[in-house]
């Protein structure tokens, strides 16, 4: 901890914190550095936005800043934020806040309050609740927030369910600073997040689905899905996931379906950094991996001789993530690539049990369009058994897969398969307009290129024709 006061030490010193530490206190204001950056300063973590909060009023605020900053913005003026570019760095600066919630909209009631311990104790958890006060440097902890930084706890600064009843997505916020910063969640905190879970149904979808992603985007959102699954507040939004522990019958036995849907989770990111490392979290390919299996509840079934069968799950599943997702207001791209990687998951483990034709490569391909890498990536991690031969077996057919995915694509870029005939030339050689035959006679061209390969023009013509006279 002696490290973590010496970088709070620095972080008073840099420049923009300076430059609005001097600035706040000639104008006669307090200031501080406040909740994410001073946590993350005692944790030895990076800081990338800076946040402050004052007793200055948001016209005060303006006022202050205007000669300092590069660019300003008030779009979050109602609530007193004004959003600033000074020094080179984005900040924001916030007046002292005492918002409430009635328990039934879904917007705070903002009254700007007095004083920066009043302030610090409507914050989410005490870990957050930490202000750095400037140009001093003084660190503010009204609520203890060191001590659980020390102990690696999330507690709120006030009884949870006050804080929670006040904004309940404050419950999915502790399902991902216990991902973000690895800590546990209090008992008495766990206990209001199951005891309160329901009201989560007066948050918007918006702000959940925002939540979501931000847990999707840790190191390790496994331990948070667990918070959420175990308190119960899964199933307010995504009842799909807790659905996966399916009960055990004692005389059919399968792979516990939830255990494999984490396990598959952690394994994506794992090949995610491999092959992509220093990107930003592919959000979406984390969803498709934790939503590959939901449609294995719905279609399993108990065959005789102790099997279990859940024939056609991926089918089902990418129907059942689609309504999810959109409820959850995710935008449409998101929707269609993890559904396209839910129903296309499955794919290549008939090229496992038999290497496939050229033919079968190009259409595996094809299906993918956008999302191969994607698929690539999940596909792998969907081998979760503890069987080294079977993994080994799977893994080899897999880059073998990838390598003839490469060849192919070399040959005859794959990626943008299109029939060797146009629309208005299969129309010139058939003597016909347009219409429902120019569709058929494309997509029969279509599939001649995928089964054979390049033909060539003047070959593609020929087999056309052929085709036409075989339908009279």
């Amino acid at each position: 901890m002696a490290e973590g006061v010496a970088r709070l030490g620095e972080l008073a010193r840099t420049p923009v914190v300076a430059t609005l530490a001097s600035a706040f206190e000639d104008a006669g204001f307090e200031l501080a550095v406040v909740g994410g950056p001073v946590r993350d300063a005692l944790l030895g973590r990076v800081t990338h936005d800076l946040d402050f909060t004052t007793n200055a009023r948001p016209d005060d605020i303006l006022r202050i800043i205007a000669p300092l900053a590069t660019a300003h913005w008030d779009i979050g003026r109602e609530f007193g934020t004004i959003g600033a570019k000074i020094a080179g760095e984005q900040v924001e600066i916030t007046t002292y806040r005492a918002d409430m919630y009635d328990g039934v909209t879904r917007k705070p009631v903002v009254e700007f309050g007095d004083s920066l311990d009043g302030d610090l104790r409507r914050r989410d958890f005490t870990v957050n609740a930490m202000a750095l006060r400037v140009p001093g440097p003084t660190l503010v902890d009204p609520t203890g927030g060191v001590e659980d930084l020390l102990a690696r706890v999330l507690r709120t600064p006030i009884d949870p369910e006050v804080s929670f009843g006040d904004d309940p997505l404050r419950m999915l916020r502790a399902a991902r600073f216990a991902s973000q910063l690895e800590f546990d969640v209090a008992p008495s905190t766990e206990a209001a997040l199951r005891a309160l879970a329901p009201t989560l149904g007066i948050v918007s979808a918006e702000r959940i689905q925002a939540e979501l992603s931000r847990l999707l985007a840790t190191e390790d959102p496994v331990r948070g899905i667990r918070v959420l699954v175990e308190t119960e507040l899964a199933e307010q939004f995504l009842p799909e996931i807790p659905a996966l522990r399916l009960e055990v019958d004692e005389h059919h036995h399968h792979k516990d379906v939830y255990e494999h849907s984490l396990t598959v989770l952690r394994q994506t990111i794992e090949l995610e950094h491999a092959r992509h490392p220093g990107q930003a979290p592919d959000v979406p390919l984390r969803l498709a991996a934790l939503l590959h299996d939901i449609g294995k509840p719905a279609t399993r079934k108990l065959e005789s001789g102790g099997r279990v069968s859940f024939h056609h799950h991926d089918v089902k599943g990418a129907r059942m993530a689609r309504r999810r997702l959109q409820a959850l207001r995710f935008d449409s791209a998101t929707t269609a690539s993890v559904c396209a990687l839910i129903e296309l998951h499955l794919r290549f483990f008939g090229y496992a049990e038999g290497a496939w034709t050229d033919s079968a490569v190009r259409r595996y391909v094809r299906d993918a369009g956008d999302e191969l890498d994607r698929l690539h990536i999940l596909t792998r991690a969907d081998v979760t058994t503890r069987n080294k031969r079977k993994a080994a077996r799977l893994g080899q057919a897999y880059d073998d897969i990838e390598r003839r995915i490469a060849e192919l694509s070399e040959q005859e870029e794959l990626a943008a398969i299109r029939p060797e005939l146009d629309g208005n030339r299969i129309q010139e050689v058939l003597g016909i307009g347009p219409g429902r035959d120019v569709g058929e006679a494309y997509r029969f061209l279509l599939n001649l290129r995928l089964d054979e390969g390049i033909l060539g023009e003047q070959e593609a013509e020929e087999r056309l024709r052929q085709w036409w006279k075989t339908r009279g």
